[in-house]
């Protein structure tokens, strides 16, 4: 975990200055910050793993504590047995109890990497929302939570809009399931209000309508002056979707996704969000980050390394950041001449074929799907045929072509797609 340096900088100030802000409840947040809080965030365990996406919460929980405040943070299950409609044109899959305990207690781990758990005065506390859902009667919670919704309120919200709207994409509609999804978020925080004295809730922009409600509820049961605050929802400047690369979602677990494959999904991000990533996903101080990303021409690179290194450094620890490094640089030493860069870092992704697998041959199509490097033969085969796969350092054009001992050099095999991915067969 990294160790949280304290500040006395307003915490609004911070998150502003970081470009973490998109809208608040509170026309006073400043105000209301200049003074210790207890702030909280919900995560949905819909999966044993986050991914890049869910680092942008993270780090906000991570700032909060920073600058003084107490953050909750909120493993939601009794809400990922509903499932947000949030964003979705349709339903999520249903997950059993024991599957949302599983990840619940998995996603709470990768969230300690970057925030401090424990009993003093700052330090984070984690909660699920099933201790106090999991024994409320379904009648209780039409006379305590029911009573105070406003139907016309929770309808006039974008996520719900969107489901009931009858576009072509969002046909399936809205379950009374998912409906309630809202009423349950708004009363997390009316409960965190009455047992935590929390008063503010953050998440991304798309949890708005989620936010107010919440506020709304916490007002009619404990006439409590509660607060939220959203981040903007991080893009890519291409438009393209973040968090995705050509594997497809990037997670913070190494197992899903490898140290080597992490380091280089920020090492590959385009110059234009070179700056706005620094500020949102590190810790290093805004005019490092200014100058890094003012930097010009080849000297942008050198900005890129230093992001891939310091979230690498934050999710998986310095030694892996390190070796994620310097793997990175003998593998890339120059395109032109790959030959003698040296691609045995254990950073670099990497499995082991039998001399027996070799002997008989194995498929070209079936070694790049084994590797990752395509989804299926079919992907696999389009990537052959477009000119994109190597190995080693020769081109290969045939789909049908066979991988033997004669394609073993200095103990292994490599396999290139593009020119940015790679993945090592050690012949054992």
């Amino acid at each position: 975990m990294t160790t949280p340096t304290t500040t006395t900088d307003n915490l609004f100030d911070v998150l502003e200055r970081r470009g973490m802000v998109a809208q608040s409840t509170d026309d006073k947040i400043r105000e209301r910050l200049s003074k210790p809080v207890t702030a909280y965030i919900g995560f949905d365990p819909t999966a044993d793993a986050l991914h890049v996406g869910s680092l942008v919460q993270m780090m906000l929980l991570a700032h909060v504590q920073r600058c003084g405040h107490k953050p909750v943070v909120l493993v939601g299950g009794a809400t990922g047995l509903v499932g947000d409609p949030s964003g979705k044109t349709e339903a999520r899959r249903m997950l059993t109890p024991e599957t949302i305990n599983h990840n619940a207690r998995s996603i709470a781990e990768q969230i300690g990497l970057v925030v401090r758990f424990g009993d003093g005065p700052t330090d984070a506390v984690l909660v699920n929302n099933l201790d106090w859902f999991g024994s409320m009667g379904w009648i209780e919670m039409l006379r305590e939570v029911g009573a105070k919704m406003s139907v016309n309120r929770m309808m006039s919200m974008e996520s719900v809009k969107g489901r009931m709207s009858g576009d072509s994409d969002a046909a399936s509609g809205i379950s009374y399931l998912e409906f309630s999804y809202m009423l349950m978020q708004g009363y997390d925080f009316a409960h965190l209000y009455k047992h935590h004295g929390c008063t503010l809730q953050m998440g991304g922009q798309d949890q708005w309508g989620n936010i107010v409600v919440g506020i709304d509820l916490g007002r009619r049961l404990h006439n409590a002056d509660l607060a939220g605050l959203t981040t903007p929802l991080v893009t890519k400047s291409d438009g393209g979707k973040f968090g995705k690369s050509e594997q497809g979602n990037v997670w913070l677990d190494k197992d899903r996704t490898s140290v080597f494959d992490f380091y280089q999904f920020w090492r590959n991000v385009s110059d234009a969000d070179v700056g706005r990533f620094l500020g949102t996903f590190t810790f290093l101080p805004m005019d490092e980050v200014d100058e890094l990303a003012g930097a010009e021409g080849k000297a942008i690179n050198e900005s890129k390394v230093r992001l891939a290194y310091e979230v690498t450094k934050l999710i998986h620890g310095e030694s892996a950041a390190d070796e994620a490094r310097d793997s990175a640089e003998r593998a890339f030493v120059s395109s032109s001449s790959s030959s003698s860069a040296d691609f045995t870092g254990e950073a670099i992704p990497h499995d082991t074929l039998d001399a027996a697998e070799l002997e008989a041959g194995v498929g070209l199509l079936a070694l790049l799907v084994r590797a990752g490097l395509a989804k299926s033969n079919s992907e696999a085969r389009r990537l052959v045929q477009g000119g994109g796969v190597r190995i080693h350092d020769a081109k290969v054009d045939d789909p049908m072509r066979t991988v033997n001992a004669d394609d073993v050099a200095d103990g292994y095999i490599l396999v290139r797609a593009g020119k940015k991915r790679m993945f090592r067969f050690n012949v054992g």
